[in-house]
């Protein structure tokens, strides 16, 4: 095995554990943007779910679109303690595409080099 495929099974491997295991330990409090989005509010929990009082930001936000996709809330279908799946998946999808990416460019910019004449 040559030292590059070395080096990248390496970063697999390191990616691969930090988005499976340690994703476990993170926090599910709010963030920085969430927590600055409800200053104002308060949290009401009502038969119908949770309800907003009060005055901030996040009274006016809506549920997006996606919120029912299956990697919603970095969870696999929305369910608790499937974080470390998601990010697994997450990590390969993010991988494959820019993956594909750079493998285009490389491959264009292989032609295009073909196409010029050498100043030799």
């Amino acid at each position: 095995m040559t030292r590059r495929w070395s080096l990248l099974a390496a970063f697999a491997v390191a990616t691969l554990l930090i988005a499976g295991v340690v994703s476990y330990f993170a926090s599910s409090s709010p963030d920085g943007l969430d927590s600055t989005t409800l200053r104002g509010c308060e949290v009401v929990e009502t038969a119908g779910g949770e309800h907003l009082t009060g005055d901030c930001i996040a009274q006016h936000a809506n549920e997006h679109h996606l919120a029912d996709s299956p990697l919603a809330d970095y969870a696999l279908g929305g369910r608790e303690g499937s974080g470390g799946p998601a990010g697994v998946i997450g990590v390969l999808v993010t991988v494959v595409v820019a993956g594909g990416g750079f493998w285009l460019i490389a491959r264009t910019r292989k032609g295009s080099d073909a196409d010029e004449p050498s100043g030799r």
